[in-house]
């Protein structure tokens, strides 16, 4: 019974017996190397599992190696198969000599019609890839032949064909002749752009666009087209392609796909910085509100240092990615230094792309309330500013390997204008990275500022318009915002304090040499120095310090140990981070 019932699983489970079967052939290519190795190895493919296919395989084995082997140009090659019939693997012994290689004696290579003319075609033609002394190889051919029919479909030649392809081979000569004419008709123009208006208004579509109606049609510029819209984020899925069965009159309709990314998303955060110290963040975004691009991102944060809430509207002008109106509300607590700040502001802005350069032209106005010495003030301030900012880098965004940010402002407040003080407020920050060895890094950032009163009380410039020195940001070795003009304050009890209150300049700068240990892990040493102060009162402070970072795909995480230089001694500080240096 249970032979029986072993030989019924047998009959209703073939495939089984197929899976667990061993090899039953064994062979050896003996007598070629390299290319012509590996593609014998290739077309023989697998050792048989079945007495069926083991006489399959050696009935067709001198065949595929010829094949093989003349798909590399050898025509002439001998060939002799050795069976030895030993259970339960027979070995086969194939023994090859190549002989000579077929070598190309004539090219004729046309490109007709439209394409004759067209300058990436004739790149195309001057590097075929082979040339006349050459061994014949196949490959090389189709692939050219490939090249030349997918360069006229991205091109715009939709009826473009290949009308003669052809490999003339005379062995015994060990010569070849190649044909390859193409004929590409008519180059095609963009024609009407084809999509759903229930999803996104066509004046957006069109300022988004890479192309105009009437231009020569150039799938790269599709591809740059689907790239735009992609980064709007207004979409979950977007799709730009020519409609080539519905070409006419030499145009071809474009038609656009789009599917609305969700409609709100929400994202709750926490994070730490010996800066902030422990945060939690909630974000609320609305990647498209109308059909128009408009957008809006409000974000709250709670931290003992610095809560706050900011909700923003973008509004897309001329184009949705290049120019850019933002209208922002903002609340938000600070300390800076030693004084505690209240801040309430309403602001807009334009920013306009162009190359790798962000022009924004900006006014907002702010009340902002604080304390000192038991005096609480609130002034109000309505600020004209312009900003120009450019980032240029190589390799990973959160790690890059060289680059440099540069970010300059300027604001001007006016009594008139409703301010409570005359104000030019200017900051620059610039920031390089070097690879300049393999596994060497290094990093500098500077860090200026100037906030000229030019009517009005120095007292009457509020803390966020101060400036403030030190933390990981800033001078390591050193308190978040510790440094910067100080003020004594004497206690009822008769002791004094000293209070730091932010100065009206600032100058910082920092060096960074940074050595992987790999991909992943990369050890930091540096040093930084500066002051915020008043005007003639700059009194430098430095510290020096080193760190472990982990690169992360969010940035590199940063454990450092800082030590203040220019103090007499001073603590160990501990620094920690997470974020590119962009």
């Amino acid at each position: 019974m249970h032979r029986l019932l072993f030989a019924t699983l047998l009959c209703l489970c073939p495939s089984l017996v197929a899976w667990a079967a061993p090899a039953n052939l064994a062979f050896k290519l003996q007598g070629l190397e390299g290319e012509l190795q590996r593609n014998a190895s290739a077309f023989l493919g697998d050792p048989p599992e079945t007495a069926q296919e083991r006489l399959n395989f050696l009935i067709s084995a001198r065949e595929r190696v010829e094949r093989s082997l003349q798909a590399l140009g050898y025509y002439q090659a001998e060939i002799d198969l050795d069976v030895e019939r030993t259970e339960p693997v027979w070995q086969l012994l194939i023994e090859v000599a190549p002989g000579d290689p077929v070598r190309i004696r004539d090219i004729s290579i046309q490109v007709l019609g439209a394409a004759a003319n067209d300058p990436e075609f004739t790149r195309l033609v001057d590097d075929i890839g082979f040339e006349s002394g050459d061994v014949l190889h196949h490959g090389r051919f189709e692939g050219f032949r490939n090249r030349l029919l997918s360069l006229g479909q991205r091109r715009g030649y939709l009826d473009g064909e290949v009308i003669l392809s052809r490999v003339e081979v005379h062995a015994t000569g060990g010569t070849a002749d190649v044909f390859v004419h193409y004929a590409s008709g008519i180059r095609y123009r963009f024609g009407e752009l084809r999509h759903d208006e229930e999803v996104v208004d066509y004046d957006l579509l069109d300022a988004l666009r890479t192309f105009s109606r009437g231009d020569d049609f150039d799938q790269a510029q599709l591809q740059k087209f689907q790239g735009q819209l992609q980064l709007t984020r207004y979409f979950s899925s977007v799709t730009v392609q020519p409609e080539i069965q519905q070409r006419q009159d030499g145009e071809v309709p474009i038609l656009v796909v789009l599917a609305p990314a969700k409609r709100h998303s929400v994202n709750v955060g926490v994070g730490y910085s010996t800066d902030t110290e422990e945060r939690i963040s909630m974000t609320w975004h609305t990647p498209r509100i109308n059909r128009h691009g408009h957008s809006q991102i409000t974000r709250v944060e709670y931290s003992e240092v610095n809560p706050s809430g900011r909700i923003t509207y973008n509004i897309p002008l001329r184009h949705p990615l290049n120019d850019i109106l933002q209208l922002w509300g903002r609340t938000e607590e600070n300390e800076f230094g030693d004084i505690d700040s209240q801040q309430d502001e309403l602001g807009a802005r334009r920013d306009k792309r162009k190359d790798n350069w962000v022009y924004s032209y900006s006014m907002r106005g702010l009340t902002e309330s604080w304390e000192v010495l038991q005096e609480s003030s609130t002034n109000d301030y309505m600020l004209l500013g312009a900003s120009l900012a450019q980032q240029q880098h190589t390799g990973s965004i959160v790690d890059p390997k060289s680059g440099f940010n540069q970010l300059y402002t300027l604001e001007v407040a006016n009594q008139d204008l409703g301010s409570d003080v005359d104000l030019v407020r200017f900051t620059a920050n610039l920031r390089l990275v070097m690879s300049p060895f393999p596994r060497h890094r290094v990093v500098s950032r500077a860090e200026f500022g100037v906030a000229e009163i030019t009517s009005g009380e120095r007292a009457d410039l509020a803390p966020s318009l101060n400036f403030f020195a030190g933390g990981n940001q800033s001078i390591r070795g050193f308190g978040y915002q510790s440094l910067g003009n100080e003020i004594d304050l004497k206690r009822t009890d008769g002791t004094k304090k000293t209070l730091v209150v932010g100065g009206d300049r600032l100058a910082v700068a920092s060096l960074e040499y940074q050595y992987y240990f790999s991909d992943s892990w990369r050890g930091a040493l540096f040093v930084d120095g500066g002051d915020a102060f008043d005007d003639g009162e700059f009194d430098l402070n430095y510290g020096a310090g080193f760190g472990v970072h982990y690169i992360t795909p969010v940035g590199a995480i940063r454990v450092e140990f800082a030590n203040s230089l220019s103090d007499d001694n001073p603590d160990w500080r501990l620094h920690f981070s997470v974020g590119a240096e962009f």
